[in-house]
């Protein structure tokens, strides 16, 4: 399992390769929460979202062998984007099983990343894990999982490292951090990073409602699986369930999950592109959503959302701009 070593490890292997991304905050966006309001825009990250970090710890911590044969990952779309770069970066052929109702700019950027992109029917029933297995096995390829897997979780934990070093910047000691979560990898590696260097800050999980196997697994005190996994357009966190290593890292150092609506997750990149001048997905923002729109269920004078990706097509974010701006 990843520790707070790990990540530091890993935050050293990303140093000059991923960005150290603001922390914005507006007072439009103060007055809506009622507490200050600060935003981990990691939507400014390599390839739109803090997929890369992981992508990039997990493939440079990859054996000569390894990299030779080749690295698989499944994603609907940012941790194989992430991977797709970090792979043509260290000259590593990638293969990523998507599904075919992923966002087409998603596919896209993938296959403009250089990676060979295998198409699934995730609606239809299709399981990319059986897929992927016979790929691996195929190929030779070694499987990054996208979050599920120590060297990813501690990529993503870099972010928590940022945090809290800028939250200290901003005097902030104690706040509750809110994170978009699908799987739990950017959530328990945060968890674990501000563990090991900012304890005063406490992680929560926000998912989109009917999608919320994270909140429902802390609550009953085991894993529990959404109905479907797909059907929202927070894309980025459908997962079937929290994963086996993660689980127990939300179980011990997290507080309580967090739902909100897809029209608050629309409202909230309205908000981002007004306020901030950042552009997010829907599953992006659920953590902003969280922070705005329903501040009685947070606790403290400031709270910090990470905006963990951008990477929407043009027609929904015209839609969320139209109908919330």
């Amino acid at each position: 399992m990843s520790s707070f070593e790990m990540i530091q490890a890993a935050a050293t292997r990303l140093r000059g390769h991923a960005s150290v991304t603001p922390m914005l905050s507006s007072p439009f966006l103060d007055e809506i929460a009622g507490r200050r309001v600060l935003v981990k825009a990691e939507c400014l990250q390599h390839t739109g979202s803090f997929k890369f970090r992981g992508g990039w710890s997990a493939i440079s911590a990859l054996g000569e062998a390894e990299r030779t044969r080749g690295v698989l990952a499944y994603s609907s779309g940012n941790h194989a984007q992430g991977v797709a770069a970090a792979a043509k970066a260290h000259g590593v052929a990638a293969v990523i099983l998507m599904p075919a109702d992923a966002p087409e700019l998603k596919i896209d950027n993938t296959r403009a990343l250089g990676a060979e992109v295998v198409l699934y029917d995730r609606a239809g029933g299709e399981d990319r894990s059986v897929i992927g297995q016979a790929l691996a096995q195929e190929r030779g390829l070694t499987l990054i999982k996208p979050y599920d897997e120590p060297q990813v979780i501690a990529g993503q934990g870099s972010v928590g490292l940022e945090i809290a070093n800028q939250a200290k910047a901003e005097g902030i000691t104690e706040a509750e951090v809110l994170v978009c979560c699908g799987g739990g990898g950017l959530t328990s590696g945060v968890a674990l990073a501000l563990e090991g260097m900012a304890p005063g800050l406490r992680v929560r999980p926000v998912e989109p409602k009917g999608f919320d196997d994270v909140a429902r697994s802390l609550e009953s005190g085991e894993i529990q699986s959404n109905a479907e996994i797909s059907g929202s357009i927070c894309d980025a966190i459908l997962t079937p369930a929290p994963g086996e290593l993660t689980f127990p890292v939300l179980q011990r150092l997290c507080g309580g999950g967090m739902i909100v609506t897809e029209e608050e997750a629309l409202r909230a990149m309205a908000l981002a592109f007004l306020r901030l001048k950042i552009v997010l997905e829907p599953g992006g923002a659920v953590a902003l959503a969280a922070a705005l729109f329903h501040p009685d269920q947070i606790e403290g004078d400031a709270v910090i959302a990470v905006a963990t990706g951008g990477n929407v097509d043009a027609t929904l974010f015209q839609r969320a701009i139209s109908s919330y701006a």
